[in-house]
């Protein structure tokens, strides 16, 4: 039998590629994990909101659904058995007037569908009674959707890896890889430490470069490879008290969840994303687009006042859908899909991508060691 130097490679040390890399090292396996950049999670996993999803959008059955509701409870575990900081404060799910009503009852239909626990109606009255400074015609109460933090969350994954004997290496990007011919791989890296090593699994899980990851496999079929887009989201923080405890939701905007309002761990408030798409990663933030926020979030809080808005941060999210068309699932693909053994790709790992990051990874190391 062929000798390795890895059980496996993971490329992307963002949270779901250190989600994958901690359920195959719980497997026994020797792993390495390759990062681009010169620290872990520097991607679109440490560019969001860092909220707990509680599973409320996504059409049941699909891998968003089962994969964010799974996470989510085993993300709470495991943020209280590594003391990680995190905060269970509930969310608002918000009509904003009657029209809106409608839509936010077919999203309480589609989580309990999703198997979401607790959910609750609620008037506007008593939206506002949890909440003075909403405006609410009717919301649903999640209680079971938070904030954490997903940096400390990341490094207890590392930790874990580590621990099991694994590697985690920061600036040593993936150049290619080329299946052997007895099975495995061998996987270029790059960096001022350019090496190959040989791998008997691989799983590609690198976010905003999934595609161009995916090609650089030796043999992998072009037209397996969904094309991607750039989805550009800025957040505004708020000068001041934070309004709210909860986070505060309006109806989902097409292709994503909309400009929503946060209570940082810190106490502050944040207010975003909005989406925009672009051909090109760009992380800047427009000061003049206040206006513009202040304006959509005046629907849920009639006080807010756009000067009290100062530029905050930007993300770009992996998505698979362009503008006006529909948001497909997460993609796992394996050898059913693509023919190479012991490869594993990831595609359109974006929103509730971090939430889902444990059942992730789980279905990723299952899925692998399974068909070895």
């Amino acid at each position: 039998m062929m000798s390795f130097d890895f059980d496996a490679v993971v490329v992307g040390a963002g949270a779901v590629g250190l989600a994958c890399g901690r359920a195959l090292s719980k497997r026994g396996l020797t792993v390495l994990v390759l990062e681009k950049e010169g620290h872990i999670g520097q991607g679109v996993s440490s560019r969001n909101s860092e909220v707990v999803h509680g599973g409320l959008y996504y059409p049941t059955g699909s891998l968003k659904a089962k994969f964010c509701v799974e996470g989510r409870r085993a993300l709470y575990d495991f943020l209280t058995s590594h003391k990680i900081d995190h905060w269970k404060c509930g969310k608002l799910v918000v009509a904003t007037e009657e029209a809106e009503v409608g839509r936010i009852e077919a999203i309480f239909q589609q989580a309990t569908a999703n198997g979401v626990e607790g959910l609750e109606h609620l008037t506007g009255a008593q939206a506002r009674a949890l909440e003075p400074e909403l405006n609410a015609h009717a919301a649903i109460l999640s209680p079971q959707s938070g904030l954490f933090d997903s940096h400390g969350y990341m490094l207890a994954l590392q930790g874990e890896i580590e621990d099991a004997g694994g590697s985690v290496v920061t600036s040593a990007p993936f150049e290619g890889a080329e299946p052997l011919p007895g099975g495995g791989f061998s996987v270029r890296v790059g960096g001022e430490g350019a090496m190959s090593v040989t791998s008997r699994l691989l799983v590609t899980a690198p976010g905003l470069s999934a595609q161009a990851v995916a090609g650089a496999v030796v043999g992998y079929p072009p037209n397996d490879i969904p094309s991607g887009h750039f989805g550009k989201g800025v957040y505004f923080r708020l000068i001041g008290k934070a309004p709210f405890d909860r986070l505060i939701y309006p109806p989902p905007i097409p292709g994503a969840l909309g400009t929503h309002y946060r209570k940082d761990l810190g106490g502050q408030a944040v207010f975003g994303p909005d989406l925009a798409y672009l051909e090109s990663e760009d992380y800047s933030v427009d000061p003049a687009k206040a206006e513009e926020f202040a304006r959509y979030i005046r629907r849920f809080w009639p006080g807010v006042k756009a000067d009290r808005l100062t530029p905050d941060y930007a993300g770009i999210r992996p998505k698979l859908h362009g503008p006006g068309e529909p948001q497909p699932d997460f993609q796992l693909h394996g050898r059913e899909h693509h023919g190479i053994d012991g490869l594993m790709a990831l595609f359109g790992i974006e929103s509730p991508g971090l939430t889902s990051s444990l059942a992730i990874g789980e279905a990723v190391a299952e899925a692998l060691t399974e068909a070895s």
